[in-house]
């Protein structure tokens, strides 16, 4: 992904406006435009970075980077090794029933959660509470994490 053409693109739509005025008025917004350039390509930099945090909160598994490669960066998927499937109860266990009240809102997203794990309500919510009953330190997936790493 090649972020010059875009500063340059940039750079060239603040020239034409500022050529509106005169020529001092031009000149002066050239040189503002040449030392944008730097920080521009910044601020898209950051851009690219939340929205692989925001791709990465929504994918079911892994996350994307922002990887550099001189000045160019790349957006790439880390598929994570899947867990080991959750035990599922099994015998009377698996029938016992309980009814939970919960807020219109809370449910929703729990129904959109299990969506995007292509699992069912039910199955989503006793393996989210195996996993909050296990032994084992949870695993958070922390919303800004970014990870990476540049090359040259």
């Amino acid at each position: 992904m090649q972020l010059t053409p875009h500063v340059t693109a940039i750079q060239t739509d603040l020239a034409a406006a500022a050529s509106l005025g005169d020529e001092a008025t031009a000149e002066a917004a050239r040189r503002l435009a040449d030392a944008l350039g730097s920080s521009l390509q910044l601020r898209l930099l950051e851009l690219l970075g939340e929205a692989a945090l925001d791709v990465t909160s929504q994918l079911p598994s892994g996350h994307v980077e922002v990887r550099l490669a001189g000045r160019e960066p790349q957006l790439v998927v880390v598929v994570e090794p899947e867990e080991a499937a959750e035990p599922q109860p099994t015998g009377d266990d698996a029938s016992a029933r309980i009814t939970l009240r919960l807020a219109e809102a809370l449910k929703a997203a729990i129904e959109k959660a299990a969506d995007r794990e292509q699992v069912s309500t039910n199955t989503w919510i006793v393996r989210t509470l195996m996993r909050a009953l296990d032994s084992r330190p949870p695993r958070v997936r922390t919303g800004n994490r970014l990870q990476g790493f540049a090359q040259s």
